[in-house]
C-alpha cells in the first residue's frame, strides 16, 4: 500500500508541471500571469530562450498564442477535395510554434539539437528564439517588434524582405493583434514580477 501511495504522488506531481507533454491550452489565455502560474515550465522555457536569444518573453508568448493557442500538439486543419475527400493537411506546421518541417530541420541542423521536439515547450520556444534572432540579424527587425517578427515568421524571411505581407490585409491585421497581445502580456508580466 505504501508503494502505491508513493507511485500515486509521483504521478500526480509529474502531471502538474505543465511541461513538454501538456498539450491542452492553459485556462486563461488573456492573462500572462495566469498562464505562467498554471504552467511554470512555460515561464522557465521562455526565460531560457530570452537569455539565449534575446527575445522578450511577451513576444514569445504572443507569437505562440497566435500560432497554437499554447496547444502543444496543434496541427493545421485537413484539406478536402470536392469538400469530402481528405487530401492531407494545409501544411506541415506542428506544435506550439507551428514550425514547418523544413524550417525545423534547419533549426535541428544549425543548433545540433537532434532530439528536440516541436511538442515540447522548451524546444518550441528555443526554436522561436532562434528564428527571431535570425530575423534580427538578417533583416534588422527589433527583437521587441512583435508585429514585424511575426510577419517574418509567417511569411519567411525572403517573403518579409520582398514585402509579400503588404498584399495580405488579413495578415497585417493578425500582426497588429500579435503586437497588441505582446504589449498586454508585457504589462501583465511586469505587474506579477515575471517580465
Amino acid at each position: 500500500m505504501n508503494n502505491y501511495l508513493k507511485l500515486a504522488i509521483v504521478m500526480l506531481v509529474a502531471s502538474c508541471g505543465g511541461g513538454g507533454g501538456s498539450f491542452k491550452a492553459p485556462r486563461d489565455l488573456d492573462n500572462a500571469c495566469a498562464i505562467t502560474s498554471e504552467r511554470p515550465a512555460y515561464l522557465r522555457a521562455m526565460r531560457d530562450t530570452q537569455r539565449r536569444w534575446g527575445i522578450p518573453i511577451a513576444v514569445q508568448m504572443a507569437a505562440i498564442h497566435q500560432e497554437s493557442k499554447f496547444i502543444g500538439d496543434a496541427r493545421t486543419p485537413h484539406q478536402y477535395a470536392l469538400g469530402i475527400i481528405p487530401i492531407g493537411r494545409q501544411s506541415s506546421a506542428f506544435g506550439y510554434s507551428q514550425a514547418l518541417d523544413g524550417t525545423w530541420e534547419e533549426y535541428l541542423t544549425e543548433t545540433g539539437k537532434r532530439r528536440a521536439r516541436r511538442d515540447d515547450i522548451r524546444d518550441a520556444t528555443d526554436f522561436m528564439g532562434w528564428y527571431m534572432h535570425g530575423s534580427t540579424q538578417r533583416l534588422g527587425i527589433s527583437k521587441q517588434d512583435a508585429a514585424s517578427q511575426y510577419l517574418a515568421y509567417h511569411e519567411g524571411r525572403t517573403g518579409f524582405a520582398n514585402g509579400s505581407y503588404r498584399a495580405k490585409t488579413w495578415l497585417m491585421a493578425v500582426a497588429g493583434r500579435v503586437q497588441a497581445r505582446a504589449e498586454m502580456y508585457q504589462v501583465q508580466l511586469i505587474s506579477c514580477g515575471r517580465a
